[in-house]
Order: C-alpha cells, then sequence, then structure tokens
C-alpha cells in the first residue's frame, strides 16, 4: 500500500470523495477577456485513455470557490473545464487570475464527489492566487463552496510531480493521488503549484509549451465534513 494510501486509511475511515487543487505557474500572459468555456464534449471512442488512467466515477463538474484560511485565500474563483491538468486551455483559463479544475478521461471530478477533484491556479503570474501554496502544512484545511454546499478538506500530505515523468503524471492525475489504478472511495485534496522559484535555484530552467517548469507541489487533503454554504 503506497505512502498517500496509509495517510488516507489513518486520517479518517469516513470520509468520501477526492479532492486535487493543482495550482498551475506558466509564464504571465495577456489576460484575453475570453469567458469561462462550457461543459466541453464528452471524449470520443477509442480516444486513448492517460498513463496509468484509474476507473473513476462520472464527474460533476461545477463552478466553485475555495478558501484556504492558513495562506489568506480567500473566495478564489474555480472554472472547470473538459481536459488534463494545466492544458492550454487549463492555462487559458488560470492566465485570467482564477482557478481551472480539469474534468473527465484525462482530470477528475467535481468539488465533494468521490474521485480526484483537481484544481490549478498559478503560483506567480496573473496575480498569483496561490503563490503561498507551500506554506500550507499537513492539518490545514481547506473549504470549496459548490452548489449551495461547503466542502472541507483537511491535509495530510505533501507531493512532488515532475513534468518530464509520464508515471508522475499519473500519480498526480490519478484518481486516489500517488495511486494510479486505484478506485477512489474517498475524498482528497491535493493542492498543487509550481515549483520555479525552487527549479531555477537548482539551475532547471526547463519549461514545456506552457511555460510550466518541470516540478509542481502538490498538497493532498480529504474531505472531513460537508454542509449547507449557509450554515455558521
Amino acid at each position: 500500500m503506497g505512502r498517500t494510501r496509509r495517510a488516507v486509511v489513518a486520517a479518517s475511515a469516513a470520509v468520501a470523495g477526492v479532492l486535487v487543487l493543482l495550482a498551475g505557474c506558466a509564464s504571465a500572459a495577456t489576460s484575453d477577456g475570453v469567458a469561462a468555456p462550457p461543459p466541453a464534449r464528452v471524449a470520443e471512442a477509442g480516444e486513448p485513455a492517460p498513463f496509468g488512467a484509474s476507473p473513476s466515477p462520472s464527474p460533476r463538474p461545477r463552478a466553485a470557490e475555495i478558501d484556504i484560511p492558513s495562506i489568506g485565500v480567500a473566495d478564489l474563483r474555480v472554472v472547470p473545464y473538459e481536459g488534463k491538468t494545466d492544458d492550454r486551455a487549463g492555462t487559458r483559463i488560470q492566465d485570467r487570475g482564477v482557478a481551472a479544475s480539469p474534468y473527465g478521461d484525462r482530470g477528475g471530478v467535481g468539488p465533494g464527489d468521490i474521485g480526484n477533484y483537481q484544481v490549478t491556479a498559478h503560483r506567480l503570474s496573473a496575480g498569483g492566487p496561490l503563490r503561498d501554496l507551500p506554506e500550507v502544512e499537513v492539518g490545514d484545511l481547506v473549504h470549496v463552496t459548490a452548489g449551495g454546499d461547503t466542502y472541507t478538506y483537511r491535509i495530510v500530505e505533501t507531493r512532488t510531480t515532475s513534468f518530464r515523468s509520464e508515471r508522475s503524471l499519473a500519480e498526480q492525475r490519478a484518481a486516489v493521488p500517488g495511486e494510479p489504478g486505484e478506485r477512489p472511495t474517498q475524498a482528497m485534496i491535493t493542492l498543487s503549484t509550481c515549483a520555479t522559484p525552487e527549479d531555477d535555484a537548482a539551475g532547471n530552467f526547463w519549461r514545456d509549451a506552457q511555460g510550466n517548469p518541470e516540478h509542481r507541489i502538490d498538497k493532498i487533503g480529504l474531505l472531513t465534513t460537508t454542509r449547507p454554504a449557509s450554515a455558521p
């Protein structure tokens, strides 16, 4: 059983669903004012699955807002789109200073759902809404509000993802973070942002087509409570 799996079991046997919050960090781009994309197409039959694809529930993509009290993030808007983390479509959403949440065969699910709810936002450019994400610690809370409910997740682990490793990307995007092929039964959160300052300091100046550095910092957590958004 992987380290993430052990953290999940230790955290709670009663929680349900998976959330991954991924913070994009491509180079600064000019805001084009593009409206949030409408729900995209369903993947066509025969379209290849991603490396290490995991069985996952049907997504319920919904717009959301995220609060991370420990680093002062409040009401960060999250726009869902069909795709995978930090692709071109997701980067264009992040360039507007908001967060992007991929769903579908190459992405995750929606807020509060069983599976992997993945959210990306810039660390350095577009206002850097997740500039302090690396400071989030085990035990910190993340609140996601969508559809009249607020979902609270507790951070249980920090991971690192490499854009130059298919295996590493598969672990990041898996229905159970870090465990490609595992069927999700609980709710987790991975907050992930670029490691641009850390990579540059180490002399690693590699960038992908979207301007992302090699490494990302991922914060993994579990859903602990669900309550009406109006509840105190």
